[in-house]
């Protein structure tokens, strides 16, 4: 057995950010079933929303939050995220992210502006800042002396007090199972505080843009161990993915719109090839919120029986694309396509996991020294719809605010912990079967469970859900683990607080249209479900 101060499984930004604030004073493990730079932290090209300008204010970026939210955002929770922006970029800053330089702007740095913003507050990198901020703190955490580093390491489940006999109505983390992915070993973790900082679900859909990563793990361990979680019917789907076979879920970050990047029709649309659309669809056109975006560009793609649309910025100068865009501009070049000429063949993919683990703006979940950050979490942020450029900050803030209260914890002694038991398993016998299930999984969400739902859709994914879960169950039962085992044991696991989560909302918000419930109630509430678990503890 292993044990810490403080183990974090994921190393985006939410989670080195934990590592490096209590590193000084904590020995805290860093959990990454691949390398630190494979999660969705990475990728991120647009930038971190905060109000770093005299012209922009905080009422303005929390009203634009509440309206692309569609309402149903937390306010207080809000309110509290967005005042620390300010301080959470100096952070950065202090630690040596390469920003984009624009010296006559106030902060010394350039501010881009995106879909729902009213105001140029997305500082960057570039296009490639979630890179720029992962480099620099992977550089950081490899060299503290209290982190140690577990990459290739895969966090099976969470280890509560009940499992090893504990009664009491309130469990308690105590740390959990990892597993060698290059061994096959399973190690026993104890640690005083546990933190999922595991990143969204987008790999539950057949199309997104998310890494191979992007499972669902911390949501469906929380779950597991008996948290509740909220508004898992909100994905997130990002309307400019490129449309290329040989583009494995590259992202047009929202950016291009910003900067003047608009919609048009194909050659494939006929007599009305190279007409804008937006326009017919919202008056905010390019620059309205995601959703908006998604759901205009895949009504006109089935109304016309069109595979993609574009997006064209080839009226901006070429200079200012290739200094504005370079990964962007590389990518596409690579692929035949000049964007200085060329409109950007694009398509809606699967981007982000509004909803997750319930948790306060510290971080905290429902069971004692779990806790949870970043994309894994609900904090009430994002409510129906995340605003652009959001999502790094909330990882900046909450990320701080759960190490300054984990600090705040007096160390307690650990009970022994059980190791890990393979002595009823044996090895698998047709790994076919996971790799048929996941792919189903996969293609039924984006058919059944997609941009636009309806209540039979739904009704029909539950019940592939329930079935698939039966088979899943009995294979890990009976069976050793591997990779691709647990990650289809955690997606089938968020597949299914999707749907009951879209089924249970009677009404289109945000990111959830129905068609069978086209209307917005007058009042916003969130989805919030609760384990069977938790149901029989609460009755205790």
């Amino acid at each position: 057995m292993m044990k810490f101060d403080v183990a974090i499984v994921g190393s985006g930004l939410a989670g080195l950010s934990v590592a490096l604030h209590l590193a000084k004073t904590h020995q805290v493990a860093v959990i990454s079933k691949r390398t630190l730079l494979d999660g969705a932290s990475n990728w991120a090209q647009g930038g971190i929303a905060a109000v770093l300008d005299s012209h922009d204010s905080h009422e303005q970026h929390i009203a634009d939050t509440i309206i692309a939210g569609g309402g149903l955002c937390d306010e207080v929770a809000t309110r509290n995220i967005i005042e620390q922006g300010r301080a959470a970029i100096d952070w950065l800053i202090e630690q040596g992210v390469p920003f984009t330089k624009d010296h006559e702007a106030e902060l010394g740095f350039h501010l881009t502006r995106e879909g729902g913003h009213s105001q140029r507050r997305i500082i960057h990198a570039a296009d490639a800042t979630g890179h720029a901020v992962q480099v620099t703190l992977e550089q950081l955490v490899r060299t503290h002396p209290n982190i140690r580093l577990f990459e290739h390491h895969y966090a099976i489940d969470v280890i509560t007090s009940s499992k090893i006999g504990d009664t009491s109505a309130t469990p308690k983390c105590l740390g959990l199972y990892v597993q060698d992915v290059k061994t096959g070993t399973v190690h026993t973790v104890s640690a005083q505080h546990t933190v999922m900082a595991t990143g969204g679900a987008g790999k539950v859909y057949l199309y997104t843009t998310n890494p191979d990563t992007a499972t669902g793990d911390g949501i469906a361990m929380a779950w597991r161990a008996g948290c509740r979680v909220a508004n898992m019917e909100f994905m997130q789907f990002h309307p400019t993915c490129l449309y290329h076979p040989y583009a494995k879920s590259f992202l047009i970050t929202e950016a291009v719109r910003g900067e003047g990047g608009v919609l048009k029709l194909p050659a494939e649309a006929g007599a009305a090839a190279g007409t804008r659309f937006m326009l017919n669809h919202d008056e905010r056109a390019e620059l309205a919120p995601r959703d908006v975006v998604a759901r205009a560009i895949d009504f006109e793609m089935k109304k016309r029986g069109l595979d993609y649309v574009e997006l064209d910025i080839s009226h901006q100068p070429p200079e200012f694309l290739k200094e504005h865009f370079p990964t962007i501009y590389a990518r596409c070049l690579e692929l035949g396509i000049d964007i200085t000429k060329q409109a950007i063949p694009v398509v809606p993919a699967v981007h982000f996991t509004c909803g997750g683990v319930v948790t306060d703006t510290m971080g905290r979940t429902d069971i004692p020294g779990l806790y949870a950050v970043g994309e894994t979490a609900y904090t009430g942020l994002h409510g129906a719809n995340r605003l652009a450029s959001n999502s790094l900050l909330e990882c900046l803030v909450v990320g701080k605010a759960a190490a300054q209260h984990i600090a705040e914890q007096i160390r307690v002694e650990l009970p022994e912990l059980p190791a890990w038991d393979e002595s009823r398993v044996s090895d698998a016998d047709e790994e076919v079967v996971i790799a048929n299930n996941w792919d189903e999984l996969r293609r039924f969400m984006w058919n059944y469970v997609g941009i636009v739902r309806t209540t039979k859709r739904l009704e029909r994914a539950k019940h592939r859900i329930k079935l698939l879960k039966e088979e899943i169950d009995e294979y890990y039962a009976n069976f050793r683990i591997s990779n691709n085992l647990l990650e289809l044991r955690n997606l089938v696991e968020v597949a299914s607080l999707i749907v009951n989560s879209a089924l249970s909302r009677r009404e289109s918000r945000g990111l959830h249209y129905s068609r069978d419930y086209p209307d917005t109630l007058p009042k916003a509430l969130a989805t919030v479900i609760a384990p069977k678990i938790r149901n029989k503890l609460a009755k205790k």
